[in-house]
């Protein structure tokens, strides 16, 4: 993902995890038989949430966190404290 720490993880075809930490992506591969690809989610305390429904390439998956994760930058750079809250008249 171009940065220091990725904070995804690869799981391939008869590995396993013991532990993976909350808050990692994580890219479970699929059996071809099924169509082959990826799921895609985020492992948070006791349970996976998708990330996208349908299995995904690890291209496309890289670039949907590419995404995510400029997305984030926007939303930390938002400031809603009552100090800066402002009406604007038209």
């Amino acid at each position: 993902m171009g940065g220091k720490d990725p904070n995804f993880d690869v799981v391939y075809l008869d590995e396993t995890r013991d532990w993976i930490e909350p808050g990692t992506y994580v890219f479970f591969q699929r059996l071809k038989e099924h169509g082959g690809g990826y799921w895609l989610g985020q492992v948070y305390d006791g349970w996976f949430g998708f990330v996208i429904e349908d299995p995904v390439s690890l291209r496309y998956g890289m670039e949907v966190l590419q995404a995510i994760a400029g997305q984030q930058k926007e939303i930390e750079r938002f400031d809603d404290s009552l100090d800066n809250f402002m009406l604007k008249s038209e």
